[in-house]
Parts: structure tokens; sequence; C-alpha cells
């Protein structure tokens, strides 16, 4: 069977708000708090039952949403000794405040990440792949803007070729600049909502690039009808702008 990858957006964060992009690390408002609760309501019982495997950006807003919108999910893996996976590389594109994760002992302080292990964001030795990056946070090396493409591409090869063959039902949580370069292949312009959620399969089991499709036209026994336009399984907020959208 193909993976299955169900590509979320963060919801709603204090920069989306303002339109402010100097904000660090920005986290969700309380309208992103209850859009978190709503994706919780409407995907408990689809989609999350089935999932083995949940991935998230290392930036707050993703994080927040997860342990938010996924709460009964991430219970269930922990139960199984598989934790929510903070990776590193899927971190928003830009080199900008609001799109730079916090440090590790900045994160580990914080009492709502308490469940989380931070380990990945200071592995030892640095991976290769890293391409010198001194740090997750440094944007220099995959981290860097310009390399938003390469890095895309590892992530998609990291969730079909890396993951476990069993882990059929993948959530990965992130950001609208990135998912539109996991998903297009390039920095596009489709309009993905706060709490978007849309689902994917790998287009070959070989292929370099590890190409995604939109999965609506396979059975997704978690997500009942294939007919979701765009692949969207589920919407809870708006289409409020990335850092590149509001640069533009």
């Amino acid at each position: 069977m193909n993976k299955i990858i169900y590509l979320t957006r963060h919801a709603q964060a204090y920069h989306n708000v303002a339109e402010d992009w100097s904000i660090p690390d920005a986290e969700l408002t309380p309208l992103g708090r209850d859009q978190s609760a709503a994706l919780r309501k409407d995907t408990e019982r689809t989609f999350q039952r089935h999932v083995d495997l949940i991935v998230s950006s290392p930036l707050r807003r993703p994080m927040q949403t997860a342990l938010i919108g996924c709460a009964p999910l991430i219970e269930r893996l922990n139960g199984q000794g598989k934790p929510m996976i903070l990776l590193p590389e899927l971190q928003e594109v830009n080199d900008l405040p609001c799109d730079t994760g916090s440090a590790r002992k900045d994160l580990e302080s914080n009492p709502e990440f308490a469940s989380l292990d931070f380990s990945p964001l200071e592995p030892s030795p640095l991976p290769s792949h890293w391409s010198s990056a001194p740090t997750w946070t440094s944007k220099r090396g995959l981290f860097d803007p310009n390399r938003c493409q390469e890095r895309a591409r590892w992530v998609r090869r990291w969730l079909r070729d890396e993951t476990h063959p069993d882990e059929k039902h993948v959530v990965v949580v992130a950001h609208g600049d990135i998912l539109r370069v996991i998903a297009d292949g390039h920095r596009s312009d489709k309009p993905w909502a706060n709490a978007e959620v849309r689902a994917f399969r790998f287009k070959a089991v070989d292929d370099h690039d590890a190409v995604l499709v939109a999965a609506t036209e396979i059975e997704i026994t978690a997500s009942g009808p294939d007919s979701a336009s765009e692949a969207t399984v589920a919407k809870e907020g708006s289409d409020e702008p990335t850092s590149s959208e509001l640069k533009n």
C-alpha cells in the first residue's frame, strides 16, 4: 500500500494577524488554539484513528497545533512508544524572525512542550545533509532559503524511504511556504489555509524526487469519500498570508 501523507499547516499565529514577520518564532493566537481544537474535533474519529506516525516542525506554532489538534493521536502513539518526531528540515523557508526556531533550552523550559524530545535539534555528529549548517536555526547550509527545494526533496524522500514500511499514514505539521514546496516541488502560490490538512500519496516508489500527488484519486479509508477538492480533508482557518506573501 502507498503511504498517505497528511500535510497540515499550523493554525493562526500572531505574525499572521499582525502581518509582522519580525515576531520571533511566532506562537498561536487564541483563535489559532480554537482552530486547533476544531481540528481535533473534526478529525479525531476520521483519519487520526489510522495514523501511524506524526512529525512536526520544531517551531512553536506547528508544535502547538499538533499538541492540541492531534492530542488523541499523540497519546495513542506515545502509548506505542512512537512519540511525535521533531524534524528541523520542516522549518519554514525564509530567514525571518517569525520563521526561525528557538534555542533548544528555551523550548525545553516551556511547560507546554514538556512531553517532547528536542534532541533532534542538536544531533551529534551533525548530519551530512545539513551541508555544514552549524545549527538548525542558522538558515545556512540546507536551511538556506535558496535551497528550500532541495530540503523539501529530502523531506519527501525521508517520509517515503526512511520511515517504517508499516507506517502507512503519516501526519506532517509544518508551515505554508515549505508545505507548498514539499507538495508542488517549487515555491507555488497556491492558497493553504491555517489548520488545513491535505492528503497526498507518492507518485512512485523509487523516483529520485519522491514526487507527491493528491490522494483524492485513490481510496482513503480513514478520510471517507475521496472527492475532496485539492486533496483537502480538513480546513479550520482562512488563507492567512505566509511571510513570503507578506514580503510580496
